[in-house]
């Protein structure tokens, strides 16, 4: 199934000379790579990899290798990746994201540019990509730099996940000529089963799913996700959704951030979308207690506090959020911590206000 030759950076490199490669002398991000390559190559039958922790404490657990063989080729389909196209692997390999990357390469015979996934821009200089796969906080990197979307236009179709994208963000790439997009994806699927556009006449927040990959919501309403190789046929997640059918769906938020304010259920994120244009700060709605709702509604603020930020900001919300959506009180905090795949740390901030503020 898989060649005795690798493209690796533009030359035809034998896969038996690598796996004989030793890995103690080389940069991080060139070993990882190799220690993966070794890895895909042993007698076993899965891989052992690690969940990002987003929803709890990251764990190990094992794919089989067919099973995220099938993964790597629904992207090539999708992406119509050919033999001989050059991409761009600038990911950390120790994370499902750059295995991935790696296995699409090998299976595809697809020319693997490796680069180094702190500085990928020498890349972009030198080189044009049919694809690459990069989380938020690199393409932002690119693009604050000198001619940013001169280089980014170096890659024809660019694929962002691991992190939530910032509105300033997705702004910027909604003009951006390069076809951009975002994956739904998790370790335990391997990467990404949906795929939705960030740009273009495609563009909205609606994940179309990829080949053989169907959808459907669970008694409270979360994505239930099916998929040939998945124990027991399914994966459940906490993630909130709506379906037009069962290969389109939109994430609404987590069912374990859900906010309860008497008896009534609220979604944070819901809340958030609804604002977040308006806003420049950064920002996000949490909880505290109340005596009689048993939650009440408030907002965190990043930044030094400014009465006049505040005022703008309750106009804002009062002006565009039904009744009881509007938050009972505005904290500044320094900054909002993060869990490290880039996204709002919900747990941090609720144990923050906890320990700091009265209901």
């Amino acid at each position: 199934m898989f060649p005795s030759f690798f493209l690796l950076n533009g030359e035809k490199v034998r896969l038996k000379d690598l796996l004989c490669l030793k890995a103690e002398n080389l940069l991080w991000w060139k070993k990882e790579f190799l220690e993966f390559l070794k890895q895909w190559y042993s007698a076993a039958d899965f891989i052992t990899v690690h969940t990002s922790g987003s929803t709890g404490s990251p764990k190990e657990i094992c794919l089989k290798k067919e099973f995220v063989a099938n993964s790597a080729i629904r992207t090539i389909n999708y992406f119509h990746l050919n033999e001989g196209d050059r991409v761009l692997h600038c990911l950390p390999t120790r994370y499902i994201a750059g295995k991935l990357m790696i296995v699409r390469a090998l299976i595809g015979k697809i020319d693997l540019y490796i680069a180094d996934p702190s500085d990928p821009l020498y890349s972009l200089e030198n080189y044009d990509f049919e694809f690459a796969a990069m989380v938020p906080n690199q393409v932002i990197k690119i693009l604050d730099s000198t001619d940013g979307e001169k280089k980014l236009q170096h890659i024809h179709q660019l694929l962002l996940g691991g992190s939530s994208i910032p509105l300033s963000l997705e702004k910027r790439l909604s003009l951006s000529l390069v076809l951009c997009y975002v994956g739904y994806a998790m370790t335990e699927t391997a990467t990404h089963i949906a795929i939705c556009a960030l740009n273009g006449s495609d563009a909205g927040e609606w994940y179309s799913c990829m080949d053989n990959v169907k959808v459907e919501l669970s008694d409270k309403g979360c994505l239930k996700i099916y998929e040939p190789g998945l124990p027991g046929g399914f994966l459940q997640t906490t993630d909130l959704a709506e379906l037009k059918d069962n290969s389109t769906f939109r994430i609404l938020g987590r069912s374990d951030n859900i906010i309860i304010l008497g008896g009534i259920k609220f979604s944070p994120e819901l809340i958030e979308k609804k604002i977040e244009k308006e806003i420049s700060q950064s920002f996000m709605i949490s909880c505290l207690s109340h005596e009689n709702l048993g939650q009440q509604l408030v907002m965190i603020i990043e930044g030094s506090r400014d009465e006049g930020v505040k005022q703008n900001i309750e106009r804002i919300c009062y002006g565009m959020l039904d009744k009881y959506e509007v938050p009972r009180q505005f904290i500044f905090i320094c900054k909002i911590p993060q869990t490290p795949g880039g996204k709002p740390d919900r747990s941090a901030v609720k144990k923050y206000l906890l320990s700091n503020f009265k209901s």
